[in-house]
């Protein structure tokens, strides 16, 4: 149990701790965009989900061909 602290939770903490402040820091609220920009609530999730998708397929094809060579 004392090595489990010492070798994972004591960084994490540490890492945590020294990065709250960098991530508390934004900058005032101006009350919404300027007039005639348009609102940015699209998201573009057809690259990375793709490439994540096709990771988990061959990650799961792997598995399964590896499962065929033990038997």
């Amino acid at each position: 149990m004392k090595s489990f602290f010492l070798t994972r939770l004591l960084p994490v903490c540490v890492m945590l701790v020294a990065f709250a402040e960098t991530v508390l820091a934004q900058g005032p609220v101006t009350g919404g965009p300027a007039p005639g920009t348009p609102a940015a609530t699209d998201v573009p999730l057809d690259g990375g989900a793709s490439l994540l998708l096709a990771g988990g397929v061959a990650y799961g094809l792997k598995r399964l061909r590896d499962r065929r060579k033990k038997a």
